[in-house]
């Protein structure tokens, strides 16, 4: 009796599939990727650059984003700082608070660079 739960075999030849890229990267593509992965591997800093994304208008302050996180507002502006220099957000000082935006740029190029060679990543393609 064979097991439902077995992979099944298939031939699979590479040359007949479609490519995953559309071209591969240079050396400074990929050194600037890796730079945004490095920043978005850190779970707190994903969770801040989600916070940030999913606002209105990609912005928010410090303060509407700290009650969200179980980290103190120091260790949030760091990593914040962080995102900020791998190019994933800008920011901007209103009084005593700063302000924070998703670079549009960059949502553009991870995208570019993480949908098939055959079209757009959406929000429900798995990573």
């Amino acid at each position: 009796m064979s097991n439902p739960m077995a992979l099944e075999k298939r031939d699979i030849t590479l040359t007949r599939c479609s490519p995953l890229v559309r071209d591969p990267l240079t050396a400074d593509q990929a050194s600037r990727a890796s730079a945004v992965f490095k920043a978005l591997a850190d779970p707190v800093r994903l969770r801040l650059f989600s916070l940030i994304a999913s606002r209105e208008g990609g912005e928010a302050c410090v303060c509407d984003i700290s009650p969200a996180v179980d980290v103190s507002q120091p260790t949030i502006s760091h990593h914040l700082k962080v995102l900020k220099a791998a190019g994933l957000l800008e920011s901007e000082r209103r009084a005593s608070w700063v302000h924070y935006r998703v670079v549009p740029d960059a949502l553009t190029a991870l995208n570019a660079l993480l949908a098939p060679a055959t079209g757009t990543l959406t929000a429900a393609s798995p990573v």
